[in-house]
């Protein structure tokens, strides 16, 4: 299968809709925390004319963009800044070179498959202080960075005893687990396939990889790229046969709708054939309990909750489906985050010189944990839910495990 590779000359050329109206700038988590980020729009689309062949761009602070997406979100002329700080950051890794911190935090599949492998010892080191001193010191990862714990019990092993294949649901459905939901929270895939079973459907999954996500925000587009086209071989054939692609990773469901073919540039039918099919748990939830003929029988579940809708999840441009489920669930009672960000943004938070921007953005949210004292913080982004968790102390899950939870027994 071919595939054609361009430059992603729509986001390029969207720069030239941008009027200068900074509401990108002030709409930003990172410009309002540090100097160090003059603003999406200073480094994106004023910049991009200086990207042309042949001419220096100097565009370092671009990679302290933490691609949250937020300007793009807000952008009332369609600007594709992210995108374009994305694109921009890749050429400036090619010409720079990736660090190996960078490399390392883009490739949580290895990670996870040698760190699952010897769980739990393989969590040791991460709570050992001297030696995450160390590892800030040598290689760049923040000694109080919260880190998930590896799982011996995988959730594609759990499938296959399952066995969702032999059970016949009026839709089918191929669920792009991820890496998370494999190697460090398997109790989220299984609370997927138990609600997606729940609403009549047959749940398969495929063969997959990383989504290419973490490469792409650490600049390594090319192995992103080889990603994305092993994703879409996989995927698309069940697209062919009727099957629609549900993911429960918020960021890696944006990474097939949208990041392939507008920041990978990867063009071709089977990329918009997965793009056009492929739904977030709760965007696929809510269409299915508006449905007529959908009873969800939700139990009564008394907890107060609080519920942070991520950076990723907004700019899929689906609105907040999870709160209209979870509007459905007797007996709960949760608020809803205003902060615009976490702070983390998948690994940005991780790395030593980026931390404490996180941390400072994050500020806004954890106040407002703090000021509600929920029994649990539900999120959709496996990041932002570590992120939260290791500086809240509050339990942080996916709603879709209070979801399952709500299912009769």
């Amino acid at each position: 299968m071919s595939y054609i590779e361009i430059d992603s000359l729509e986001t390029t050329l969207s720069s030239d809709q941008c009027i200068k109206c900074n509401i990108c700038t002030a709409s930003c988590p990172v410009a309002a925390v540090t100097d160090k980020f003059p603003g999406p729009k200073a480094v994106g689309p004023q910049l991009q004319r200086l990207r042309q062949p042949g001419a220096l761009s100097q565009d370092q602070s671009v990679d302290y963009c933490n691609n949250c997406g937020v300007c793009s979100l807000v952008c009332p002329h369609g600007v594709q800044i992210a995108e374009m700080n994305a694109i921009a950051r890749s050429v400036q890794m090619d010409r720079d070179g990736v660090p190996l911190r960078n490399r390392m935090l883009g490739r949580p599949e290895p990670l996870g498959k040698l760190g699952s492998m010897f769980a739990p010892f393989s969590n040791i080191p991460l709570a050992i202080p001297p030696l995450r001193w160390i590892a800030e010191k040598t290689v760049g990862i923040h000694r109080n960075a919260p880190f998930p714990s590896f799982t011996r019990r995988r959730f594609r092993t759990w499938f296959k005893r399952h066995q969702s294949d032999n059970i016949i649901g009026r839709r089918k459905v191929v669920y792009f687990h991820g890496c998370s939901t494999n190697y460090y929270e398997p109790r989220v895939g299984e609370a997927v396939v138990k609600v997606l079973e729940h609403f009549g459907c047959k749940v398969s999954i495929a063969e997959q990889n990383c989504c290419g996500l973490p490469m792409q925000s650490n600049g390594e587009f090319d192995a992103a790229r080889e990603n994305a086209k092993s994703n879409i071989e996989k995927l698309a054939p069940y697209v062919r046969e009727n099957y629609i692609i549900v993911g429960s990773s918020t960021s890696c469901t944006l990474a097939l709708k949208h990041d392939y073919p507008n920041i990978l540039g990867l063009q071709g039918r089977d990329v918009d054939l997965v793009a056009k099919n492929t739904y977030d748990i709760f965007e696929f939830l809510a269409e299915l309990l508006e449905e007529s003929d959908i009873d969800p029988r939700f139990r009564q579940v008394n907890e107060a909750v609080f519920y942070h809708p991520p950076c990723q999840q907004r700019s899929h441009f689906m609105g907040q489906p999870a709160i209209r489920v979870l509007r459905q669930i007797p007996g709960l009672t949760f608020e809803v985050s205003t902060a615009d960000c976490c702070g983390v943004a998948g690994t940005y938070g991780l790395k030593a010189e980026k931390y404490q921007i996180s941390r400072d953005i994050a500020e806004t949210l954890f106040a407002q944990i703090d000021r509600n004292d929920p029994e649990r913080v539900l999120c959709d982004s496996e990041t932002c839910r570590w992120w939260i968790q290791g500086h809240t102390d509050v339990n942080s899950v996916h709603p879709i495990e209070l979801v399952a939870e709500a299912l009769p027994r």
